[in-house]
């Protein structure tokens, strides 16, 4: 991971919205799964969200140990968005500006922050995740490794991360 970048925080397109970060991100990552993608372009679509799917049709994150996150200003600015609404997956979206902040796979440890949100220079991504449902013709980055799904590498990290947690589960809250 490159140890140069200098994000502290993710901040909504208009600014009343940030949040805190501590330390590095688990990984960097861009992701091609069609949840993402059809989040995105509705969010785009339906509440003028800033681009959030990338030109080659994948979403740019940087995931983030729960215990490493806090929402410092503008909570109240928040709305959550599920794709159905029984799905474990919360998609964060600021009323302010329409800004995409953060998913949330609520079982999880982790939250998982827009890359574009995040203020300074952000961390580059390291792989490329569930390239199998890449939209059809779109060139994949050649310097970084492509996975057809979630690879071990990633899963390894995460787990690593919910060990120095000390394996606790977070819940991110803002009401």
């Amino acid at each position: 991971m490159t140890r140069d970048h200098q994000s502290n925080s993710a901040i909504c397109r208009c600014g009343e919205t940030t949040i805190e970060l501590t330390g590095d991100p688990i990984q960097s990552v861009i992701c091609y799964c069609e949840s993402c993608r059809n989040a995105g372009r509705g969010f785009e679509r339906d509440l003028g969200s800033p681009q959030t799917v990338n030109a080659d049709g994948g979403v740019g994150y940087c995931l983030y140990r729960k215990d490493r996150v806090r929402i410092a200003h503008g909570a109240h600015h928040l709305r959550e968005y599920r794709l159905k609404p029984t799905s474990p997956t919360r998609r964060v979206v600021t009323s302010c500006c329409g800004s995409p902040m953060f998913l949330d796979f609520t079982p999880g440890h982790w939250l998982t922050i827009f890359r574009d949100r995040l203020s300074g220079r952000a961390p580059e991504p390291q792989m490329c995740i569930m390239t199998k449902d890449r939209p059809e013709g779109s060139e994949l980055p050649n310097a970084i490794p492509a996975y057809d799904t979630q690879p071990p590498r990633l899963m390894i990290k995460l787990l690593a991360a919910w060990a120095a947690m000390g394996f606790r589960r977070l819940k991110v809250a803002w009401r």
